[in-house]
């Protein structure tokens, strides 16, 4: 019976296989065996379809998918990508135009009588979560983590992808936000100190208040449900949570409950804003409950939207990376089978092995030695 030496015990830790984090699928072993072609990938590329060509097709096609790892730029790509998505980038613009519109509006003044001021009593709190702290979790430290990624992978469609659809995440979320605010108008639970702030209530002949107040302070009184803060802190932070469950695979049938406990931080962060909006008597819960359903449901049609489910195989990069793929793989297929066309291929793409200079899985764009103005100009 062979003892186990203490050095070895790390390999006991779920953390040990954190190395295929963030990895770049697509750089697999290929074994190929002596009369047909078999891939041992443990990821086939949906796009790149396992065909019985000739082994010498095959090889090319995953020597593509190699040379295509790590390659794409914003210096090489960039430019192309946002031309494409030049109808995206413009309705981003809109929204915007839209939410600044909608955030000028004055809400539907409700009727509020005496006997509804029960609920309405509660004091005139400062925020716990101030409002310009929203887009500093909610968009800044995601986009922070999405550069991290591009660091490593050097994918700028990745990148371009995760920036535009956290964008349309946080925009779609606020302009039906703020829509389902101003048609409603409903009181927040400190209206009564909003609208009476000397605590001497009036009323008309009809019962309806006659507020003495602050006007902007009145008319953030009537904008209760749904929750800014909640709906926004679960559109961003709800994308983002789905962005690192595709990244580390954490839905790759291993069982590494690791992975979940980073993918539901900001899950969490957004529950804990959204329950400082009840205890700062600023929304009720029926408030913050329909506010976090909507930006999660948001966050999950613009994540989806770029990216492959994050149960999926290739759940960890976006499509436009796969069909890129695609495209370069049929372009060398091609010159593959007429040699007058064929693309000279860097000696080095075929030695190269798996990753052992990664920090969590992710590989770097090139080697050791090449320097960052190699990398990011795309000379490999």
């Amino acid at each position: 019976m062979t003892t186990m030496p203490l050095w070895d015990y790390g390999s006991l830790s779920c953390f040990k296989n954190f190395k295929s984090i963030f990895q770049d699928a697509t750089v697999n072993r290929l074994e190929i065996n002596a009369n047909t072609c078999q891939s041992f990938s443990p990821i086939d590329l949906p796009l790149l379809e396992n065909t019985s060509e000739e082994c010498k097709v095959k090889e090319v096609q995953m020597r593509v998918v190699r040379l295509g790892s790590g390659t794409h730029t914003v210096r090489s790509h960039g430019a192309t990508v946002a031309k494409t998505h030049m109808h995206d980038w413009l309705m981003v613009v809109l929204l915007v135009v839209i939410e600044v519109i909608l955030y000028l509006t004055p809400p539907f003044y409700r009727y509020v009588g005496k006997d509804m001021m029960t609920d309405l009593r509660y004091p005139l709190l400062d925020n716990t979560v101030p409002a310009w702290a929203v887009p500093m979790y909610a968009v800044l430290l995601p986009v922070v983590i999405f550069l991290v990624v591009y660091y490593r992978r050097r994918d700028v469609y990745d990148l371009h992808h995760a920036i535009l659809g956290l964008l349309f995440s946080i925009l779609v979320t606020a302009v039906i936000t703020d829509s389902i605010k101003n048609a409603v108008g409903r009181p927040r639970p400190d209206f009564f100190w909003r609208c009476f702030p000397d605590g001497k209530d009036v009323y008309d002949h009809l019962g309806n208040v006659i507020c003495h107040g602050e006007k902007s302070i009145i008319k953030e009184g009537h904008k209760s449900f749904p929750s800014g803060h909640t709906s926004c802190s679960f559109a961003g932070l709800g994308f983002l949570s789905l962005y690192l469950s595709g990244k580390l695979k954490a839905f790759d049938c291993k069982g590494h409950v690791a992975k979940l406990c980073i993918v539901f931080l900001p899950i969490l962060a957004a529950c804990l804003v959204a329950i400082s909006r009840v205890d700062d008597y600023w929304h009720h819960w029926q408030d913050v409950f329909a506010g976090g359903l909507l930006g999660l449901v948001v966050a999950t049609f613009c994540y989806l939207q770029f990216f492959p489910p994050p149960y999926h195989p290739q759940g960890w990069g976006p499509y436009a990376y796969f069909q890129e793929l695609e495209s370069r793989a049929s372009a060398q297929t091609d010159a593959t089978v007429n040699p007058l066309n064929a693309w000279p291929m860097d000696s080095h793409v075929e030695n190269q092995g798996d990753d052992k200079n990664g920090f969590l899985g992710l590989n770097l764009a090139g080697d050791l030695t090449t320097t960052v103005e190699d990398v990011e100009s795309g000379r490999r």
